[in-house]
C-alpha cells in the first residue's frame, strides 16, 4: 500500500453480526481510520453504525461505493462479493473478504497472520478471510506443524449459532422461551417458532452445517478440509471433518485429533503452544481448568487446552480449541490482516 497515516475504511455488509463487529474491533485496536464507510444492502436504509461515539450513516452497497477507499471489509456473502469485490479492487481499495467466494481460487491469498503472513502481500486487490473454524484450528494446529509436521488430522466442531448469523441466534431465543414457558413440557415441540437452521437447535444439537455436498459432506466441512491444506501449505495432508450447530451463542469449539511425523509428548505440545502467537493454553485437569465458550466471548486469542496423547495410533495428540468465532474467526481475522498491509 501507498504510505499514508490513515486510511478510509469500508465495511460491506456493515450491520450484520460481523460487520458490527468489524466496526467494534477497528475501534479497539486503534486502527488508523480517516473515514468509516458503512455498507450494507437497501434493507438497513435509515440505519447507522457506531464508530468511536459517532453514528455513522449506512450507505448503499454497489459498485460504485468505494471511490476513494483504501480498504474494504467485506461480509456481505459469497454472491455479493464475487459481484462486488472486483469493482472494489478495481477502484483502488484492497479487499479483505470474509466469505467463500475466493478463499480456493488459486490466484487469491488466503490468510491467518499467525500462520502465512507472507501471503497477504502476495495480493491482486483481493485477500481472503478463511472459514471460522479453519481459522482458530489453524493457529493451534501451525506451531505443532512446524515442530514435528502434522501428517493426518480429525475434526470436530461445535459450532455457535452466531456462525450463521443473527436469525438463528433469534432462532434459538425464541425457542428456548417457547419451551421454557411450558415448562419444559413437549421441549421437541418450536413449530411456532420461524427456523433458518435445519432443526430445533434448544437444548439439541444438529450436525448439519451448509449445504450437503455429493460426497455426503457439507460445505462447512468440506471447507475446513480444503483450506487447511491450502493456508498450511499441505496438499496433501490427511484431513477430515465433522461439523455440528449446538445451543451456544457466540464462540466455536473444535475436538482436534492429529498425528504427527515426530513424536511429542503432551508437555512438549503445551509448551509449544505456550509460545505460539494467538494462542493462549489454558490446561489443568486437576483443577477442572480448559477453555470454555462462555470464557472466550470477546477475547482475540485461540485458547488451547485438554492437551493429551492419543495412545490409540503412533504420535497421537487430542487438543481442545475454542475461540471467539466473530473475533478471531471473522473480523478480527480480517482487520489484522489490514495491519499487516499497512505497516509493509
Amino acid at each position: 500500500m501507498n504510505k499514508k497515516e490513515k486510511f478510509n475504511v469500508a465495511i460491506a455488509g456493515a450491520t450484520g453480526v460481523v460487520g458490527l463487529e468489524m466496526a467494534k474491533v477497528l475501534q479497539q485496536r486503534d486502527f488508523p481510520v480517516d473515514k468509516l464507510i458503512p455498507l450494507a444492502s437497501e434493507r438497513s436504509s435509515g440505519k447507522t453504525v457506531t464508530f468511536k461515539g459517532i453514528q455513522v450513516p449506512v450507505r448503499i452497497l454497489d459498485e460504485n461505493s468505494f471511490k476513494g477507499v483504501d480498504i474494504a471489509l467485506f461480509s456481505a456473502g459469497a454472491a455479493v462479493s464475487k459481484k462486488i469485490a472486483p469493482f472494489a479492487a478495481k477502484d483502488g481499495a484492497i479487499v479483505i473478504d470474509n466469505s467463500s467466494a475466493w478463499r480456493m481460487d488459486p490466484a487469491i491469498p488466503l490468510v491467518v497472520p499467525e500462520v502465512n503472513p507472507e501471503e497477504a502481500f502476495k495480493h491482486k486487490g483481493i485477500i481472503a478471510n478463511p472459514n471460522c473454524s479453519t481459522i482458530q484450528m489453524v493457529v493451534a494446529l501451525k506451531p505443532i506443524h512446524d515442530a514435528a509436521k502434522i501428517k493426518r488430522v480429525v475434526l470436530s466442531t461445535y459450532q455457535s449459532v452466531s456462525g450463521w448469523g443473527k436469525e438463528a441466534v433469534e432462532q434459538l431465543i425464541e425457542e428456548t422461551k417457547s419451551i421454557v414457558s411450558r415448562d419444559f413440557k413437549d421441549y421437541a415441540n418450536t413449530e411456532n417458532v420461524k427456523k433458518v437452521l435445519p432443526a430445533q437447535i434448544a437444548f439439541n444439537v444438529i450436525p448439519h452445517i451448509d449445504a450437503f455436498q455429493d460426497n455426503d459432506y457439507t460445505k462447512e466441512e468440506m471447507k475446513c478440509v480444503n483450506e487447511t491444506r491450502k493456508i498450511m501449505k499441505e496438499p496433501e495432508l490427511a484431513i477430515t471433518a465433522t461439523c455440528v450447530r449446538v445451543p451456544v451463542f457466540r464462540c466455536h469449539s473444535e475436538a482436534v485429533n492429529i498425528q504427527t511425523e515426530k513424536k511429542l509428548s503432551a508437555q512438549e505440545a503445551k509448551d509449544i503452544l505456550s509460545k505460539a502467537q494467538g494462542v493462549k493454553v489454558i490446561d489443568n485437569p486437576a483443577s477442572d481448568t480448559y477453555p470454555l465458550a462462555i470464557n472466550a466471548d470477546g477475547k482475540d486469542e485461540v485458547f488451547v487446552g485438554r492437551i493429551r496423547e492419543d495412545p490409540s495410533v503412533k504420535n497421537g495428540l487430542n487438543l481442545w480449541i475454542v475461540s471467539d468465532n466473530l473475533r478471531k474467526g471473522a473480523a478480527l481475522n480480517a482487520v489484522q490482516i489490514a495491519e499487516l498491509l499497512i505497516k509493509q
